[in-house]
């Protein structure tokens, strides 16, 4: 854990260059891991979806523990998504228009259909604590190390902040190979750095679903 004491908050209005644009779905199940298979479904229909440095996707998590329902570890495992479960990508809003095209088509993921209802943009969060899931790591790094290269890279985007903590290893499948991540927290930021920090992500896979900072709803 990294910890340190000197930061301010400010608070401002949130800029709408980035966004998260949130698609209704008709999808009952999806594989645990599905980084790949949506990743390539997606590009299928947006080419530039992959090449886009700005462009992420948010990985589908399906139910919360907390509401008795435990995310089941095996990649091979089925969720079970409600219809309130949306298919989420962070762009640039200039491409929002662009990926509207997803809209009335039928993604095929792993042989699970999921259709593309409708869409609406969504700001990125106005927090001060942020976590992502995955974030790509050396798998030899030790957890101390990868809390160093972590507030590194931060430091290096000119960004304030008093805790980075790191949490549990986690593996995505893809055709090179298993990418190995970590989930990380950053805390008590100011409003603007949070937004920076959305907006820019860290470290590689933003397609494949790492890199992408959300609100830590624990706080």
């Amino acid at each position: 854990m990294y910890w340190d004491e000197d930061t301010g908050e400010e608070s401002f209005v949130v800029p709408r260059d980035i966004i998260d644009l949130q698609f209704r779905i008709s999808c009952p199940t999806l594989p645990v891991d599905h980084a790949w298979t949506l990743a390539q479904a997606i590009q299928a229909h947006l080419p530039w979806f992959m090449s886009e440095p700005k462009v992420g996707l948010h990985l589908i998590h399906g139910a919360e523990s907390g509401n008795g329902w435990e995310r089941p570890e095996s990649r091979d495992a089925l969720l079970h998504l409600s219809r309130r479960t949306p298919l989420t990508l962070r762009l640039p809003t200039a491409l929002a228009e662009a990926a509207e095209t997803l809209v009335g088509q039928t993604l095929d993921i792993a042989g699970h259909p999921m259709t593309i209802q409708g869409s609406r943009p969504k700001p990125l969060a106005m927090t001060r604590f942020l976590y992502a899931r995955y974030i790509a790591a050396d798998p030899e790094l030790p957890e101390e190390q990868f809390i160093q290269w972590a507030v590194s890279e931060l430091n290096s985007m000119g960004l304030r902040f008093k805790k980075i903590l790191c949490g549990k290893p986690h593996r995505l499948e893809s055709p090179d190979g298993p990418i190995h991540t970590r989930s990380l927290m950053v805390a008590e930021l100011s409003y603007e750095d949070a937004v920076t920090l959305q907006e820019q992500g860290l470290g590689p896979y933003r397609a494949l679903g790492c890199g992408l900072f959300l609100p830590q709803k624990s706080f």
